[in-house]
């Protein structure tokens, strides 16, 4: 059974719903509690790897499952980044998320605040960003880019056996990634407004000049060569800046998909991490069969990306199948079924088929938000509702 890591970015709020730039000030009461990492152990170490880790965060599928994950700065200091440990049963991811959202939690009441899976902050807030080297050097190079990115995704890691499996999986899964954009989609505000999508948060992400999706590789070395590329440019950082939303990790034997809304509830994390983890599995199942990868260009895969964080699961999206709209619920059964050889082998269908149902009959957390903010006219509330649903209320 391939191993499963998830890596996700909470917002830290007050009150009265707004961010706070607290998120150091937590995580050093995390670090004297053995954890988190404090900010100045997270540059520190930055700095000192030749290689940094996969943009700074904790190492997902490659954490040591005996700490359970670990609590880690992000790029705002209104921000604070969980990651499991190496689980093998869906039911180990669920737990280890739902310990490390109390664990934050529990860091953040100690200064005030609390934390909340929401992939975007729906009251207006200007992003303080995290003291460091490396975050300093992200804002001087980005601009406002950088300046007003506060948006919390959810990565989700999965065992491959070599580079070369990897790069296969990546070249079968990429059609099939904007489905996994519209399950997901929790940020329809956007620093106090109604943006009309319901996944903003990727359309902010796309602003960085690596981010997006990759056309069809054909092997590890030509995934390898475009990455040498990239960093030729000058233009980011370092491999940590690889923005790709599916890419091999730059430290752990693992595929990291990159394009999820943080899930506002764990189940749907855990539905997500199920999915992942399908996906590369019959990815790799088709690869080693000798099925070529589907032949789809990429402004297509794209514009299919753009689809899905426009309206999430509450219209068409774009059938990888046939490349036409097609009903949300179609697209994301037809994937179910791609993918069901897959879950049973692993132990998973029952509860993808349990959570994809669920989905479906209530919505993602853009519903949830939107649902809030009609009520009660109050983005605060918003807030509160979704620390509240965070939590498992």
């Amino acid at each position: 059974m391939r191993t499963v890591g998830v890596e996700e970015e909470l917002l830290v709020v007050d009150g009265a719903g707004t961010p706070v730039p607290l998120g150091p000030a937590a995580l050093e009461v995390a670090a004297r509690r053995g954890e988190g990492e404090t900010v100045e152990e997270h540059d520190r170490a930055d700095r000192t790897t030749s290689d940094p880790a996969d943009d700074g965060s904790p190492s997902g599928a490659g954490a040591d499952a005996s700490a359970g994950g670990l609590l880690v700065p992000e790029l705002k200091q209104q921000q604070i980044e969980l990651g499991t440990g190496v689980c093998r049963r869906l039911s180990e991811v669920a737990v280890q998320l739902r310990e490390l959202r109390s664990r934050a939690d529990a860091a953040a009441r100690t200064v005030g605040a609390r934390v909340a899976a929401l992939a975007s902050s729906p009251v207006a807030v200007d992003p303080v960003a995290t003291p460091g080297e490396r975050y300093g050097q992200m804002v001087e190079t980005f601009g406002l880019t950088a300046v007003e990115q506060l948006a919390c995704g959810c990565h989700v890691h999965v065992a491959v056996a070599d580079d070369e499996e990897g790069v296969a999986v990546l070249d079968r899964i990429r059609i099939w990634l904007p489905v996994l954009t519209a399950l997901t989609a929790n940020s329809p505000f956007w620093l106090g407004r109604d943006t009309g999508y319901a996944s903003f948060r990727s359309q902010a992400w796309g602003r960085w000049p690596s981010a997006g999706p990759t056309g069809v590789f054909g092997g590890p070395e030509a995934y390898h060569r475009l990455v040498a590329d990239v960093l030729a440019t000058g233009t980011v950082l370092d491999s940590g800046m690889v923005y790709f939303d599916a890419r091999l990790s730059a430290t752990w034997p693992t595929v990291e998909v990159r394009v999820a809304d943080v899930a506002l509830r764990v189940e749907d994390a855990v539905l997500l991490a199920g999915l992942v983890r399908g996906l590369v599995d019959t990815a790799a199942r088709q690869w080693r069969a000798g099925e070529p990868a589907p032949d789809v260009r990429t402004e297509l895969v794209r514009l299919a990306g753009w689809r899905a964080a426009r309206s999430g699961l509450g219209s068409d999206l774009v059938d990888p199948r046939t490349g036409a709209p097609a009903p949300a619920a179609d697209v994301l059964s037809a994937l179910v079924e791609l993918l069901r050889p897959a879950l049973a082998e692993a132990g998973d269908e029952k509860l993808v088929d349990a959570g994809v149902a669920e989905v479906l009959r209530r919505g993602s957390g853009a519903v949830l938000q939107r649902a809030v903010h009609t009520r009660t006219a109050d983005l605060g509330a918003v807030v509160r509702a979704a620390v509240t649903a965070t939590h498992g209320g």
